[in-house]
């Protein structure tokens, strides 16, 4: 039920206002003065307010302000005896829905209302919405225990109370994302825009119109004006994924937004201005991509005022079970499944897992075994081949200190590197491409 208070000095006015609008089904409260009034909402959640303009402690549209601080989602209808223009326009200012005249508009007073609750309903399910994101990207939502995990959610949490810029590394599938959410979650900016650009998606050309917008015109298919994510993003934050890859041409035009938060669209000589907080994130060393004159070093030294390294999962074993618990309950509900459990002999198999595409990976994994499942339990058999038969003899298992640790790990940073290009990564190693293949089969990367 929809809960209307009236504020009137008035008695009879009050009494005739509340039996009209209690016909309608709705809870009624009365007041007589402000003071009480107030009282009233803080001890009823109220909708509407339906508000005298003069009462015995004061002057309703003055009053109007301190009501939607304490009440924002409360909607105010003032009511007056004497319409005066200037009263209208200040009680509107101050975040009235409306302002009306007792008597001559007694017949809109429902219809009114109608609609301020329209409008309270569509806050309530907005603020609800803003909740469930919230929750979802809040930082007690990031699953895991290991030490390396809750060392880099200390960090994140410390900075997302300001706006520094954050540079978020790691490989691919370790949940830099997941990171920039909960970082703007956090922030003095939840409630605005997250907008997240991956920059290796688009070539050049698109990149800079995605990124700072363009004119009608201003290209073959520009057929009309479009804002950019940098515009998009103002109050809010801009996440760039993958920065490494973007083009020089375009760090150095956003090294110039970062110094002077102004931007120009494609097609356009004035420039605009953006309020945004940056969050970038790559898998590439940028230090080492700077030295080789692949990333900008100017735009690197702005990005890395504070780097948060997000740990693979092969560092995080500890992680690897309520991560696996969290999957399999979400694949179970989404194949309408009973919940499976996990034997303990498939548990031990994603532990000894070098798991290169890391959670990513291992969410993929667990979607394929909960549906190739017969039983109530997930067997190693429904694993893939290369978890199945990964080093079987536990002799070979390799030291973490042991050359052969050293050089599996090498090699599976630069295959990282170069995105599963072969050659390229013999290149890099410098070794023969035949050589690669062998310690690719001898390592099982």
């Amino acid at each position: 039920m929809k809960n209307i208070l009236i504020i009137d000095d008035e008695e009879k006015l009050r009494g005739l206002l509340a039996r009209i609008i209690k016909s309608e089904g709705f809870e009624v409260f009365e007041a007589s003065d402000l003071k009480s009034g107030f009282k009233k909402m803080e001890s009823k959640d109220i909708d509407v307010v339906l508000c005298d303009v003069k009462l015995p402690d004061g002057n309703g549209v003055e009053f109007l302000h301190k009501m939607k601080t304490s009440f924002p989602l409360t909607e105010v209808i003032l009511l007056t005896a004497f319409g005066k223009i200037s009263d209208g326009i200040q009680a509107m200012k101050n975040g009235a829905f409306d302002y009306i005249v007792k008597g001559d508009d007694n017949d809109k007073i429902i219809p009114l209302l109608y609609k301020a609750l329209e409008k309270v309903q569509l806050q309530k399910k907005v603020k609800q919405l803003e909740k469930r994101i919230s929750d979802k990207y809040s930082f007690d939502t990031i699953i895991g225990k290991s030490k390396g995990l809750e060392q880099v959610i200390d960090l994140a949490q410390k900075v997302s109370k300001t706006d520094s810029t954050v540079l978020l590394t790691g490989e691919t599938g370790t949940g830099k994302e997941v990171f920039a959410q909960a970082i703007h979650e956090n922030s003095n900016r939840i409630g605005k825009s997250f907008v997240a650009l991956n920059c290796s998606t688009f070539s050049k050309e698109i990149l800079e119109s995605e990124l700072f917008g363009h004119k009608q015109g201003a290209f073959t298919g520009a057929v009309k004006d479009k804002k950019g994510f940098i515009e998009e993003a103002n109050g809010g934050t801009l996440f760039l994924d993958e920065i490494g890859e973007m083009p020089l041409e375009l760090q150095a035009k956003l090294l110039r937004v970062l110094e002077t938060n102004e931007y120009i669209q494609i097609g356009d000589t004035t420039p605009k201005k953006s309020n945004f907080r940056l969050i970038a994130a790559t898998n590439r060393n940028l230090k080492t991509e700077s030295e080789a004159h692949h990333f900008r070093s100017d735009l690197y030294f702005r990005l890395n005022i504070f780097e948060i390294v997000i740990p693979p999962l092969r560092e995080r074993i500890k992680d690897i079970a309520p991560l696996a618990q969290y999957f399999v309950k979400q694949f179970s509900a989404k194949t309408n499944k009973q919940t499976l459990s996990i034997d303990p002999e498939f548990l031990l198999k994603l532990q000894t897992y070098y798991w290169p595409g890391n959670i990513r990976e291992l969410k993929n994994v667990i979607e394929r075994a909960v549906i190739l499942a017969n039983d109530l339990s997930l067997t190693q058999d429904v694993l893939p081949y290369e978890i199945q038969h990964q080093q079987d003899n536990s002799n070979k298992t390799m030291s973490a200190f042991s050359m052969q640790s050293i050089e599996k790990l090498h090699i599976q940073k630069v295959i990282n590197y170069t995105k599963g290009n072969k050659a390229e990564t013999a290149r890099l190693l410098e070794i023969g491409i035949a050589t690669l293949y062998r310690k690719l089969d001898e390592y099982n990367i």
